[in-house]
């Protein structure tokens, strides 16, 4: 089902994700910028948007909630997913677009690292376990409520540390669209298998993997909730008078 407002709060989300993300590695904000950029924004739209679409701004979290069951499939596809692509690339495209004017170069706010070309299977593994970190943060923060109104804070500082912990090793996408956006006009290149395999599977895996988790904690706090409610019948003997 096709929800117009979902549909432009992805977009908007997801452009500024990129934009002022890769936009802060192309002005040489280091790793600790970087990463306080995309942290600040998912927090930031978490309490702009999050009312209307989740604040999703990232496939691999629809992914994970689309298995969970939070959301259809059709919605998935069409209010999620396709404004997340579009959004990443119009700002891949106005980021691309400054460096005909300045001496920015858009590779600067690549997702790629150390482990990109020489070791693509360490990389699959590394946002494998980002993307866990961070989709694990939504489920048990946003989808299960338990930090109630710090749920944006805590999502976008587990993307913080996320990157700080990967930046170096594959750019620390955790997110599809992050990596679509500036891979139409820069490396790493969509023609090329790896691409797929560290940025699309690699989150993908790991917001499944988070899915799993999710539902191993609170299948557990339903079983121990019963047990505490309904606790066994102690049953009396009658007496017996002699």
């Amino acid at each position: 089902m096709f929800n117009s407002k979902i549909f432009f709060a992805e977009l908007i989300g997801t452009f500024a994700l990129v934009f002022v993300g890769a936009g802060a590695g192309m002005a040489g904000a280091g790793l600790l910028g970087v990463a306080l950029a995309h942290g600040l924004v998912v927090a930031t739209f978490a309490y702009t948007f999050g009312y209307i679409s989740g604040t999703h701004i990232n496939p691999a979290v629809t992914l994970g909630l689309w298995a969970n069951g939070n959301i259809k499939f059709d919605q998935a596809l069409t209010s999620y997913w396709l404004p997340q692509l579009i959004g990443a690339a119009m700002a891949g495209f106005f980021l691309n677009l400054t460096t005909t004017y300045t001496s920015l170069n858009i590779a600067d706010g690549a997702t790629v690292g150390y482990l990109t070309n020489s070791s693509p299977i360490l990389a699959v593994i590394v946002e494998t376990i980002l993307t866990f970190f961070l989709v694990n943060a939504i489920f048990h923060n946003a989808v299960g409520g338990k930090s109630g109104a710090f749920a944006g804070l805590v999502i976008g500082l587990t993307l913080v540390v996320s990157i700080l912990a990967g930046g170096a090793l594959t750019g620390a996408s955790l997110n599809p669209a992050r990596t679509f956006g500036i891979a139409l006009f820069s490396n790493p290149s969509l023609t090329d298998f790896n691409t797929y395999l560290i940025y699309l599977m690699g989150p993908f895996m790991g917001s499944i993997s988070a899915v799993l988790s999710y539902r191993l904690f609170t299948d557990a706090d339903k079983e121990e909730a019963v047990s505490i409610e309904k606790p066994k019948r102690i049953t009396k003997k009658a007496s017996t008078k002699k």
